[in-house]
C-alpha cells in the first residue's frame, strides 16, 4: 500500500527557524531547508543571501495529508513568523527572508488564501498581513550544512534563535492561543 504524500513550502525568514517547529509531528516525512522563486538556477547560499537571486528561503515538507492535514501546516506557519513584515523577518533583512505560502495545488491555494484572510480579520495584528500566497516554482535544496541545522549546530542555532527576537515576537503574539 503506498502512502499519500504532498509537498507543503513555506518562506518565514531564516530557514534554520523554520525547520524544528514543523519536524517533530507524525505524518511528516521530511523538512528541508532550500530556496525558491528565484531566477537563477541552482543558487548557491551566497547567490540567495545577497539579494540578486531573487529566491526566498524556504522550508519544504513532505507529507501525509490524512495525517497531518494541510490546514495545521498552515496554522504551525503562521505561528512562526510575523505575516505584517515585508521587508524580512526579525533579524534577518531583505528580499531572500520575506514569508510566502508556496501551494502546490488548487486545494492548497484555497487553504492557504482562506487561513491568510482568517488571520486577516482575527484581530491578532493591527497591520495588515502581507506574506504572499504564490504559486510553487523550482526547489532547489541549500547545501547539506543548513540541512536539520537545528540538530548538528544546536548551539549555534539557540544562540542565532535568541537573538533573533522571533521567540519574544511569538510569545507576545501566540502565548494566548
Amino acid at each position: 500500500m503506498t502512502e499519500n504524500l504532498e509537498k507543503a513550502t513555506f518562506a518565514g525568514g531564516c530557514f534554520w527557524c523554520m525547520v524544528k517547529p514543523f519536524d517533530q509531528w507524525d505524518g511528516i516525512h521530511s523538512v528541508i531547508s532550500g530556496y525558491m522563486g528565484g531566477h537563477v538556477e541552482n543558487p548557491t547560499y551566497e547567490d540567495v543571501k545577497s539579494g540578486h537571486s531573487g529566491h526566498y528561503e524556504v522550508v519544504q515538507i513532505t507529507f501525509n495529508p490524512d495525517v497531518f492535514p494541510y490546514r495545521q501546516l498552515l496554522d504551525i506557519y503562521w505561528q512562526q513568523i510575523d505575516p505584517t513584515d515585508a521587508g524580512g523577518q526579525f533579524q534577518d533583512r531583505g528580499t531572500s527572508y520575506r514569508t510566502a505560502i508556496f501551494y502546490h495545488n488548487d486545494q492548497q491555494r484555497a487553504a492557504a488564501e482562506r487561513s491568510k484572510a482568517d488571520l486577516a480579520v482575527s484581530g491578532k495584528f493591527n497591520k495588515p498581513i502581507v506574506t504572499e500566497i504564490k504559486q510553487a516554482e523550482p526547489f532547489y535544496r541549500a547545501e547539506e550544512y543548513h540541512q536539520d541545522f537545528y540538530k548538528k549546530n544546536e548551539e549555534e542555532y539557540t544562540e542565532d534563535r535568541e537573538k533573533s527576537g522571533r521567540d519574544e515576537f511569538i510569545a507576545t503574539y501566540w502565548a494566548k492561543q
